[in-house]
């Protein structure tokens, strides 16, 4: 590995070459998005809302508007301050707390309508909702038929449940140990049963595999745009806001998230205002004050239900998709709650969240002499709190994997000829595993892809119906994404039962997949076919909640095939050691790897726009449009804001007459949550920007450009996610210290195909973050799901 900062691909210092404007390196505010709301996947922008760590800020997933290190605006790992002893946690409801300045800084992102550097915390009323929030035109936006297409999907997810079997009298879509839970909550509601039951009964059975196909459902109809709140609607909102002190421009946003009663839900319980992803508690507390006056304490059940629901939303923002009760009764007290257990029962005994009971063990105590000892053994759990909508989904997909893991296959002799010419062992390996059975994992770094592509090959030779579907376009063989083959714009359509025409589905960058998104997709994978998740589980996670890839590795309940082909190179040798927890320096003659030590950020924008515009495409011959930056966060002096103003100057100068935009400025386009897709712009008019994407047109409607699109000469890690460059420069700023970890670290680097440069000004945070902080882990259900299905499937009936 080269340290020398005056080699060819390390930009040696030009004297007469100026250095990089402070104020392009250090105005994150000047950014059009920060004076919006969130984008698509930035609500958890949100600071020290993250009641499932009290301790340390945990990596988020970005897009444009986040917040980031060090209280600037990112997306990463620093858009989360410790949620104790930090303003915004814990305040009172009696009177919002002045918050820190990183706090300050990262709510900035999340709230529309403040200033960078005002304080949230500092005022009592909310703030007003962005313009990409207001009733959107009649035409379907990208973004708005996906969601769209994923409501239609969980509607049919709750249908062949409901099908599967019979609904419980309670009259909820759910069945086995959700349908019991949520009709346990409606006997408390009704008084038959206290709630206190549900933390002290152990869980039941678990549920068995569902024996026999689900009868078919009808195919699934055109996305359509939800309706529009009404005039009167709007203005009834707009009266309550007004005698609150809430800015009126939520009004619009409001209305459409409560519905036709929003008024009178708002009066009747202001607290409800939370429902708005800019909005925040201290805020929500101002808002009921103005209202309620002094009945609007801290230990209002208005207010504590609705809180409590707020905490899980923010959970599962951060990738949980439950908590624990312990947890959330802490995160309710840091909140002002007097009560928090009580709170917590409150909102059970309402049914608004469900609680579930997790085995963490065999039986202990009452010793194994004899039947009676047994019997008084205790079944040690922890009790897990999450929402109806991530309970229904992980339920959903536990059962959707158990049906498809228990198929069982003959294998032809063509397989086993296929397995016997493949390209390696490991892809042998595969091939013989899918061969057999309905559900099978692979796991392997970037060269290890070739094993799942082999496998569809050898499948398609069989006579198979084959689709590979990867996270991000061009990640796979096909041109087919897993949001494309989900909305139907992309792979093989779906037969007349509504799901995939298709005998084997392989899912490349499995750990992208969250739990709504793994369920309707294993939902349509029809009975007798086969799906094979593959992916590096070293990668950053999902954005979305969940660790799907993850838990199902853990729950080994199928074949899982590890690869043993290692990614070759010294750029192979420096990922595949930090994969493991060490920073090892690796030989690069050709300098393949090259460190640049910098002082500060001023000099590390000027250091990485020089490697992308002199010293790497003259040493290697890699046109600049084929180097890519990335970065640990947006904000910063040395975030994607300052770093892609920085090149845009140098490599596309103009006066961004488009929201900020010229004509071929690299851009990256965040459609929906989780969803960085590169482009160009091409043009501007009254319908929006027009980007080239792939060689495909896209339309960005005018009002959505500020919240969807941004600079992309330089992207962070979870932008990168799944997309691979020529070269990479990865810019480490003293200031992003706080906001690695062995997973960003891991993706970064990985990210670079031919040559990888590395703007190191952290020091010794680098080789520690590596070796001693692993990604952080998600509360999560789906492995004892799976589990308890594997164990109840092996049991006679």
């Amino acid at each position: 590995m080269s340290t020398d900062p005056q080699a060819d691909t390390a930009a040696a210092e030009d004297p007469a070459t100026p250095e990089a404007e402070p104020s392009a390196a250090g105005e994150a505010e000047a950014a059009p998005e920060d004076a919006h709301g969130p984008g698509p996947s930035e609500a958890d922008a949100e600071a020290g809302t993250d009641p499932a760590d009290a301790t340390e800020p945990e990596a988020e997933p970005d897009g444009p508007g986040t917040t980031g290190p060090a209280g600037a605006e990112d997306g990463g790992p620093a858009a989360e301050p410790p949620v104790s002893g930090r303003g915004g946690v814990g305040e009172s409801p009696a009177g919002p707390e002045a918050g820190s300045e990183a706090e300050a800084e990262a709510e900035a992102g999340a709230e529309a309508g403040a200033d960078a550097g005002a304080d949230p915390e500092g005022t009592a009323e909310p703030a007003a909702e962005p313009a990409a929030e207001a009733p959107a035109a009649p035409a379907l936006s990208e973004a708005q038929a996906e969601l769209a297409a994923q409501k239609i999907e969980r509607e049919r997810i709750a249908r062949r449940k409901a099908e599967r079997e019979a609904p419980v009298e309670a009259g909820a879509k759910l069945s086995g140990k959700a349908a019991d839970l949520l009709a346990a909550v409606r006997a408390v509601e009704s008084g038959a049963q206290p709630s206190a039951v549900y933390f002290d009964e152990a869980p039941a059975a678990p549920r068995k595999a569902p024996a026999a196909p689900p009868p078919p459902r009808p195919v699934a109809p055109a996305a359509v745009a939800a309706p529009a709140p009404s005039t009167d609607t709007v203005e009834g909102v707009r009266a309550v806001l007004a005698r609150g002190g809430a800015p009126e421009a939520l009004a619009a946003p409001a209305a459409a998230a409560l519905g036709e009663d929003a008024a009178g839900q708002l009066t009747e319980n202001p607290w409800r205002l939370l429902s708005l992803p800019a909005v925040r508690p201290a805020q929500a507390d101002g808002f009921a004050r103005a209202l309620l006056g002094p009945e609007a304490g801290p230990g209002d059940e208005r207010r504590t239900t609705v809180l409590v629901g707020w905490l899980l939303t923010q959970a599962g923002l951060k990738g949980h998709t439950a908590l624990e009760a312990p947890v959330l009764e802490k995160a309710l007290a840091q909140y002002g709650v007097p009560d928090p257990a009580g709170a917590l029962e409150q909102a059970v005994a309402e049914g608004s969240v469900l609680v579930f009971h997790e085995p963490l063990g065999p039986p202990v105590g009452g010793g194994a002499e004899d039947a009676e000892d047994a019997e008084d053994a205790e079944q040690p759990v922890r009790v897990l709190v999450g929402l109806e909508g991530a309970a229904m989904a992980e339920e959903s997909l536990a059962d959707g994997l158990a049906r498809l893991a228990a198929g069982t296959f003959d294998a032809p002799g063509d397989w086993e000829r296929a397995a016997g010419s493949a390209p390696s062992p490991s892809a042998a390996e595969l091939i013989r595993a899918v061969a057999g059975h309905g559900l099978v994992t692979h796991t392997g770094g970037e060269a290890a892809r070739a094993e799942p592509v082999a496998l569809a090959a050898a499948a398609r030779e069989s006579g198979l119906r084959v689709c590979v579907a990867a996270h991000a376009p061009g990640g796979g063989p096909d041109p087919v994404t897993v949001a494309g083959l989900l909305s139907g714009a992309e792979g093989p359509g779906r037969d007349a039962d509504g799901q995939f025409a298709l005998d084997l589905l392989v899912v490349l960058d499995a750990p992208q997949l969250d739990v709504e998104t793994a369920a309707a997709l294993v939902e349509s994978v029809p009975d007798g076919a086969r799906l094979v998740l593959s992916g590096d589980p070293g990668v950053l996670g999902s954005a979305g909640a969940g660790r799907v890839f993850a838990d199902v590795l853990a729950a080994r309940t199928c074949p899982q095939v590890v690869s043993r082909t290692p990614d070759p190179g010294p750029l192979g040798e420096l990922v595949s050691g930090i994969g493991i927890g060490e920073l090892n320096q690796v030989d690069a003659p050709g300098k393949e790897v090259v460190i640049v030590p910098v002082k500060d950020a001023g000099e590390a924008v000027h250091r990485a726009v020089q490697l992308v515009a002199e010293s790497v495409p003259r040493a290697f011959g890699i046109p600049t449009d084929q180097v890519q930056v990335i970065t640990p966060g947006h904000g910063g002096s040395a975030g994607t804001r300052a770093l892609n103003a920085a090149l845009k100057e140098r490599l596309n100068p103009g006066p961004g007459r488009f929201g900020g935009f010229d004509p071929g400025d690299r851009v990256v386009h965040v459609p929906s949550a989780g969803r960085a897709l590169a482009a160009r712009v091409v043009s501007a008019d009254a319908e929006g920007l027009h980007l080239d994407r792939a060689g495909a047109r896209v339309v960005v409607p005018k009002e959505l450009v500020e919240s969807q699109v941004r600079h992309g000469w330089a992207v962070t890690a979870h932008q990168a996610v799944g997309a691979r460059w020529p070269a990479v420069v990865v810019v480490l700023p003293g200031d992003a210290a706080q906001a690695l970890s062995r997973d960003w670290v891991y993706t970064a680097f990985g990210r670079g195909e031919r040559h990888l440069s590395v703007v190191h000004g952290v020091d010794q945070a680098l080789p520690h973050a590596v070796a001693e902080l692993p990604a952080k882990p998600r509360t999560t259900r789906l492995t004892g799901l799976l589990t308890a299905l594997a164990t109840a499937g092996t049991q006679p009936e």
